[in-house]
Parts: structure tokens; sequence; C-alpha cells
């Protein structure tokens, strides 16, 4: 089967922060960074919580009062320093190009077109794409009723509602040999209180074997890392249409990095179809 990239990968925000010392985790986010390549597009999470733990830094308090104004202010603030880490980190022979990317860019046709060429343009260009969900400009309210506008007059609507489902569409956008979805945690667990529970394989002998045996695991998943994700199940739920459309998938700890989890030397959750 031929594919458009090698790879789209995605970093959730708990697995960039060092939680005990309310910063980045430059550990984490240098290795990954110093292992993209042009070929691979990559999806980040972080720019809220990178801009809370900044502003708390300078401030000495956490932001009050409403939660749409606060995330507005706080992924205003992380974004700049999220990509400018990213910048500092990445071979300086390849370009960085930032795309910041709302609901809309995947549930109008012009606009998807738009963003496909400019992704697959970057490949043969030297260039690392780096996306993140635009959650500075992207008011909740207004979100939800656009939303259920489009549901009235199609039947899929991308919501967008984290960056697994934004990776995910990603990667079916440009029809990605490899979805990387790298967490705090090792991949997906049938107990997640038990770490020797670790699935480190779904797959099936047909698309449809694959997606049963996806559902089947998702019973298991309960609860996520922190509040406001949405944890394994819909991890599990969002990888559905790039595994329909041959693209495989894995689950693992961003603390391994790219390199290990691709060559199979890290513990993971790989599904595909054998």
């Amino acid at each position: 089967m031929k594919f458009d990239v090698e790879l789209v990968g995605k970093i959730g925000s708990m697995a960039l922060v060092n939680r005990e010392n309310m910063d980045i985790d430059y550990n984490i986010i240098s290795k990954i960074s110093r292992e993209l390549i042009p070929g691979y597009i990559w999806v980040t999470s972080g720019a809220t919580e990178i801009g809370r733990l900044d502003f708390i830094a300078r401030n000495k308090y956490e932001l009050s009062g409403d939660e749409n104004d606060i995330k507005t202010d706080y992924s205003a603030q992380g974004q700049s320093i999220l990509m400018q880490t990213y910048r500092q980190f990445i071979d300086s022979k390849y370009s960085v190009r930032q795309f910041l990317v709302e609901h809309q860019h995947f549930n109008d046709e012009f606009k998807c077109e738009h963003l496909k060429s400019a992704l697959l343009r970057a490949v043969g260009q030297n260039a690392i794409p780096i996306i993140n969900y635009n959650d500075a400009v992207s008011s909740e309210e207004n979100r939800k009723m656009e939303i259920q506008a489009l549901k009235e007059c199609k039947k899929t609507v991308a919501e967008c509602i984290d960056n697994d489902e934004t990776a995910s569409r990603i990667a079916c956008l440009v029809h990605t040999k490899t979805l990387l979805i790298l967490t705090s945690t090792d991949g997906i667990y049938e107990d997640p209180s038990n770490k020797a529970t670790l699935i480190k394989s779904i797959s099936g002998s047909t698309p449809e074997e694959v997606l049963a045996n996806v559902e089947h695991v998702q019973n298991f998943c309960h609860g996520s890392s922190r509040a406001g994700a949405n944890g394994a199940k819909a991890k599990l739920e969002f990888i559905k249409e790039p595994l329909k459309q041959g693209t495989r998938i894995i689950i693992g700890n961003a603390k391994y990095g790219i390199k290990m989890l691709l060559e199979g030397t890290a513990p993971c959750t790989l599904v595909e179809k054998k």
C-alpha cells in the first residue's frame, strides 16, 4: 500500500510537563525534537498547560474567572514558548512550520484541501510541520454552535475536541503509514492500576477484525490522566478511521522517543492489520 507520508505523531500535554518542577520536561521535548525529520508531521498539545505554568512562574498566582477566557489567555501565552522550544532542539538544517487548526479546517472541503496541500509540500521542502488546535481564538460556545449546525446537514463532522482527534484527522488527510501517539504511560492496559497488564498488540487479519478487537479493548478503558482529557477509550475511538485506511497505530510513552517506538524496542500498544 502506498502512503503519502511516513509518520504523523502526537504528544499529550502531560507527557510534555515535568510535574515536580512545574515546567516543560526538557528531556522529553529535546529527545523528540532531535528525532523529527522531513516526512514527519507533528501534532502537539501543551500550549495551555505550558502557558499556565509560565504565568504562575511570572505572577505567583493562577488566573480565575471564566474558563474559556482562562484557556484563551494561557494557550496564547504558551504557544510561543512551545514553538520556541521545538525550534531550539530540532536540527537547524530543517525548517519548522506552525499550523494552528480548528474544526472547520476538516469540515470545509476547500480548507481541508488547502491544509493537506501545505502539509504534503512540506515533505519535499525540507520542513517539519508542527500542528496544534488553535485554543487561543476558539470559543467553546461558538464552536458548539458551529458543530451543531454542521451536524444538521452532514453525516460526519470533525469536532476536534482534543488533539487525539486532530492527529487522527491529519493521519487520514495525508494518508500516513504510521500514527504515533505519545502519552505519559506505556500504552493501553487491561487494568490501568497494574502495569503488567499492558496490551502489546491489537490486531486482526481484516480491517473489520481489527476494529472489533479495538472495541473489545475499549471496555477496559476508564477515566483519564487529567481533568479535561478524554482518556484511552477516546484515543481508541479516534484511531478507527486511520485504521480503515491501512495506517498502523503505536501508542507509547513519550520518554522512549520516536525512534525506539518505531523500531519496536520499547514497550507500547501496537494496533494494526496483519
